[in-house]
Formats: C-alpha cells, structure tokens, sequence
C-alpha cells in the first residue's frame, strides 16, 4: 500500500518538472529571438482558435487563439511558423513584424519584446510548479513516516 503513496506523487512530480522545462524553454526561445535583432516582415496566412474543456461539476471552457506566419529571410529561405495566444487584432492577410534568430529562424515570435512581463510570468509559473513539486515531496515524506510508524507499532 505504501507503494502508490510513493509512485503518484514521482509521476506528479515528472510531470511539474515537465512543464518547468517546457516554460523555461518558451522564455528563452522569445528571448533568444528579441536579442537576435533580426526581424522580418511577415504575413499572417491563417488564424484559428482552439477550445478546450476541464470537467468537474462546472466546465469551464478555455479558448486559445493561433496564428500561422509566414516570411522570408535575409537568405531569401521561406519560413512558416504557427504562435499561440497573439493578439486578436491581427487578421488573415495581415503584415507584421517578427523577430528570429538567423540559426533557428522557425523559432521567430511575432510577439514584440517585452522582458519584464517574460521574466514576470515565468516565475510566477516556476514558483507555482515548485510549490507543487514541494508538496509532492512532503506527501510522500510524510506518508513514508506514516508507514513507519505503524510498522514500529506492530508486534
């Protein structure tokens, strides 16, 4: 029984850890595109939203909005790439600037730099999936002193 105390608590923890890679990722992948200081004119091909529903006693629907780029480089190489959650005002058809780093330019933003709100949101999100993780930790210390001590009490 002590077993599944340990084992969902490891695969909680695997899968915070998971997303704490994925978040640092996305930052310095927008971070490496603003101080690349290439931009390049693109167009927005298409814009589509996605949806999706948490069960529970109330639904709630969340809907995400996304965006497929496309430009050419200074090399004259076409680039298509899709970004999540842009701004609603930018409609199919529509020109906009996009930063890239020249190694990786499918790794372009057309998000414009704003650090301060990165560095912000990444460690709200960070330290939210430490706590997580923390608590994780402590269940299953917890519950292993549980077990402990129940095994110490019998004859």
């Amino acid at each position: 029984m002590e077993i599944f105390f340990v084992i969902v608590p490891s695969v909680m923890i695997v899968g915070l850890l998971v997303a704490a890679w994925t978040v640092v990722s996305r930052s310095r992948r927008a971070i490496r595109a603003w101080g690349s200081g290439l931009t390049a004119e693109a167009r927005c091909l298409r814009t589509y939203t996605t949806t999706s529903t948490s069960g529970g006693e109330h639904h709630r629907v969340t809907t995400t909005l996304h965006h497929v780029y496309e430009f050419t480089t200074r090399e004259g190489r076409a680039v298509r790439f899709e970004e999540e959650n842009g701004p609603g005002t930018t409609l199919e058809g529509d020109i906009v600037t996009v930063f890239h780093p020249a190694d990786r330019p499918e790794h372009a933003t057309a998000k414009p730099p704003a650090r301060g709100r990165l560095f912000a949101e990444s460690g709200f999100l960070l330290a939210f999936l430490g706590v997580g993780i923390a608590f994780c930790v402590g269940f299953m210390v917890s519950a292993h002193s549980m077990f402990s001590e129940s095994a110490d009490l019998l004859p």
